[in-house]
């Protein structure tokens, strides 16, 4: 980003956006650039507190009658010599017809001048007057190499002991996707909390990444205790799963290994889809970051619901290599095929911009997708190379679900040689995990009120008296079937002589 910004600068481009929350690294970088140009650039700073100052100088060094942005960019303009004039969070001002007018006059002035206005704010808005003349970069978060002065700095100032190569990579790692500022927080926080700094306190780093995923309120992390193990079943979909283990590591690049791009998983309700992408999670080590549509979508501002979708895949990127967990797929995006009358084509936006970003994203984020109800997918998420792998969970066979009972009964008590699971599969034919999962809770209900113990006669009462979902549901789940046949790989081994079983 620093390469690009000092060719815009010498190219002569007069206007400049960037965006970020780190001013001050930011500014550093900026001043570094100007002492290195031929002719050298001079540095000021406006904000709307204390008006256009020159960087390095103090704030009460100011240029009188600058506090407001017309004010401001009508002195910019004005200048003679070569400058460089960053202009702090103008975003609150720049769609007022007389800030955008001036900006447009001050582009103007620039021609054959050695002047640049950086626009310089957390939030991208560009009003579509000015679209046509700015440069909208983003200013990338520390790499390892800052990340490491940091650290280094802190273990000088605190005589901290000297870090194994290896425990040393580890809390860098860690810290990836923190601003320098959040960095070095954290560092003393592991500082004050434990009274040292060593790899053990890698969870404490971490920590400030859950915080940054709180703080962005679209993004939610998800700590899963569970194993890949606690899924009943679905050895294909385990097994794919397991060779991918290891595939954002270094020696996988060295192999020279792809890194992988996402996969969707479709299928009937109920039968595990949610819970293989947060046991995915600890099996591959890394953040799962679930991302809920719904708080993506904002109508209270044109183009907030964009830019809220922007800053949720930017927070994934940082924090990467990371899961991003979409649930019910089918439902974020149902309405993009034509909501151009219902929202204004916000969907239809919000949903090319994501499409836009699978397709060219460069950072490690695994896109994990589920769905229900393939016609309501877009055809452009079904297409191939989207998705790495497209797979079918379907209900499960008697011997899954003798797997799912053990799992369930083996949680809620040590000792379940007292229940015939053979007999339970063969009662359950037609049910997904979940309405076998509730249907032991509804016999331990029944026991609990009655002050003992359950019983497999319980849990037979309680699947008598549920209907499930394929029977209920028998149509859709028929043609999900028919669909998955021919255009999806089967999640279990066995699935394909099941899905000739009718109920």
């Amino acid at each position: 980003m620093k390469e690009e910004l000092n060719i815009l600068i010498q190219a002569q481009y007069p206007l400049i956006y960037l965006v970020t929350s780190e001013e001050e690294r930011a500014e550093q970088s900026i001043s570094t650039i100007a002492q290195i140009l031929k002719p050298l650039r001079r540095v000021y700073v406006w904000t709307v507190t204390h008006g256009i100052v020159e960087y390095g100088q103090p704030r009460n060094v100011t240029q009188h009658n600058t506090v407001s942005p017309e004010a401001a960019i009508e002195w910019i303009i004005r200048q003679k010599e070569p400058s460089i004039f960053i202009l702090k969070d103008l975003h609150p001002f720049i769609d007022a017809p007389a800030t955008t007018r001036s900006l447009r006059d001050a582009i103007a002035s620039f021609k054959g001048t050695q002047k640049t206005i950086i626009l310089m704010s957390p939030m991208q808005q560009v009003p579509i007057e000015l679209e046509k003349e700015v440069v909208v970069l983003d200013f990338q978060l520390p790499d390892m190499a800052e990340l490491n002065k940091v650290l280094t700095q802190h273990l000088d100032q605190n005589r901290g002991r000297r870090l194994t190569t290896e425990a040393r990579e580890k809390l860098l790692r860690a810290a990836l996707g923190l601003t320098k500022d959040e960095a070095e927080k954290v560092y003393r926080k592991a500082q004050v909390t434990i009274g040292r700094l060593t790899e053990d306190e890698v969870d404490i780093v971490l920590s400030e990444k859950k915080q940054l995923i709180r703080r962005n309120g679209i993004l939610e992390y998800i700590e899963e205790d569970a194993t890949i193990d606690a899924v009943g079943g679905l050895e294909e979909l385990k097994k794919w799963l397991k060779q991918r283990s290891n595939a954002f590591t270094e020696k996988a690049r060295e192999y020279g290994l792809p890194q992988p791009k996402g996969m969707l998983i479709l299928g009937v309700p109920g039968c595990g889809k949610s819970l293989i992408a947060k046991t995915t999670s600890r099996l591959w080590g890394l953040p799962l970051l679930r991302l809920d549509m719904g708080r993506v979508y904002d109508g209270s501002m044109v183009g907030r619901s964009e830019a809220n979708l922007r800053n949720a895949l930017k927070t994934a990127e940082s924090i990467s290599p990371a899961i991003l967990f979409i649930d019910e797929l089918d439902k974020s995006f149902a309405g993009s095929g034509g909501s151009g009358d219902s929202d204004g084509g916000t969907s239809n936006r919000i949903f090319g911009s994501f499409l836009t970003w699978m397709q060219e994203k460069k950072s490690p984020v695994f896109v994990m997708a589920t769905a229900n109800r393939v016609e309501r997918l877009p055809g452009e998420f079904l297409r191939k190379g989207r998705f790495d792998e497209i797979f079918f969970v379907d209900l499960p066979t008697p011997e899954e679900r003798q797997d799912i009972y053990k799992i369930h009964l083996t949680r809620r008590r040590e000792d379940i040689a007292r229940f015939d699971l053979e007999q339970l599969a063969k009662m359950s034919d037609g049910f997904s995990g979940a309405e076998i999962e509730q249907a032991i809770v509804a016999a331990m209900y029944e026991a609990f009120a009655q002050e003992r113990e359950f019983t497999q006669l319980d849990i037979i009462a309680a699947l008598k008296a549920t209907l499930p979902l394929s029977r209920t549901m028998q149509e859709q789940v028929t043609a999900l079937r028919d669909w998955a046949r021919q255009r999806a790989r089967p999640a279990a081994s066995s699935v394909a002589e099941y899905q000739r079983m009718e109920f």
